[in-house]
């Protein structure tokens, strides 16, 4: 019986490699390959082409230096707000109960459905001199949109769900009770959120926050219509791409846009990163 049972041993016996291939790593690699892949190496042999000294003189221009300024600047500015407000939405949408609740749930997810460029236009109606908001901050001297404040805005807009969405199902999975323990030891409700509800959803913030900078460095569809797009005041890198392109300047749109590439890998890996170390928490 021990023989018998040996010889039958699945491990012992050689194996087809095309036997390991299933149709959905099939379907998923391929896939992959030309979603992703495909084009990076499309824009990555595109810059090949050029020598060290061409790409650091495309990639370094007062220009294209001055949109990396306004485009990482901005989105900054724009993190920190979410990471802010859409901490609050957050807790707001878990811990209240209200009418309407659903509805400002709903919402929350409209910047990932509505078009880029719908959101633009409504962004510069609300925001121009004589609009709903605007027509407010006009006699202050203040102008929203075709600024850098209305860039601002428009990568506030289309990053907020990333927040909130990354925080709300991590406050949802801290019981109540955990507060109200702390509450009859004695704490104080700031004391609470500052040592018992704050440290589980740092990694969950942390995280959601590199997402919505990351979202928000890549936006065009809503800064170019919200934005004046004047070089050196509030032109952003993706529009400069899409100008270089316009003006059948293949190797600079290529440079910049490669650029930009390669410091949304090192954010990812950040985020990576800041998502391993969430998990170490939990465990």
């Amino acid at each position: 019986m021990t023989s018998a049972s040996v010889e039958i041993r699945p491990s012992n016996r050689p194996k087809n490699v095309l036997q390991k291939v299933s149709i959905p790593w099939i379907v998923v690699f391929t896939h992959m390959f030309v979603i992703l892949l495909l084009p990076l190496a499309a824009l990555l042999l595109r810059a090949i082409v050029l020598n060290p000294a061409q790409f650091w003189a495309l990639a370094t221009t007062p220009i294209a230096l001055s949109t990396y300024n306004i485009t990482f600047g901005t989105a900054i500015v724009a993190a920190i707000v979410n990471m802010l407000m859409g901490t609050l939405t957050a807790w707001v949408l878990v811990r209240y109960e209200f009418p309407g609740k659903r509805f400002l749930d709903g919402i929350v997810d409209l910047p990932f459905a509505l078009p880029t460029a719908v959101a633009g236009v409504t962004l510069a109606t609300v925001y121009n001199q004589s609009g709903w908001l605007g027509q407010f901050f006009a006699p202050f001297g203040i102008q929203i949109a075709f600024s850098r404040v209305g860039v601002a805005i428009a990568m506030v807009f289309v990053s907020l769900p990333f927040v909130v969405r990354t925080v709300q199902p991590v406050l949802q999975e801290i019981e109540p009770t955990i507060e109200e323990a702390a509450w009859s030891l004695g704490a104080s409700r700031f004391a609470t959120f500052w040592k018992v509800i704050l440290p589980p959803i740092i990694p969950a913030i942390l995280t959601g926050t590199a997402q919505a900078f990351a979202r928000a460095v890549g936006e065009f569809g809503s800064v170019v219509l919200v934005a004046a797009n004047i070089p050196f005041q509030d032109l952003i890198a993706p529009v400069l791409v899409f100008q270089r392109l316009e003006g059948a300047d293949i190797p600079g749109a290529t440079v910049i846009g490669l650029v930009l590439l390669l410091i949304s890998l090192i954010l990812l890996l950040i985020i990576n990163l800041l998502q391993a170390w969430g998990r170490r928490y939990d465990a």
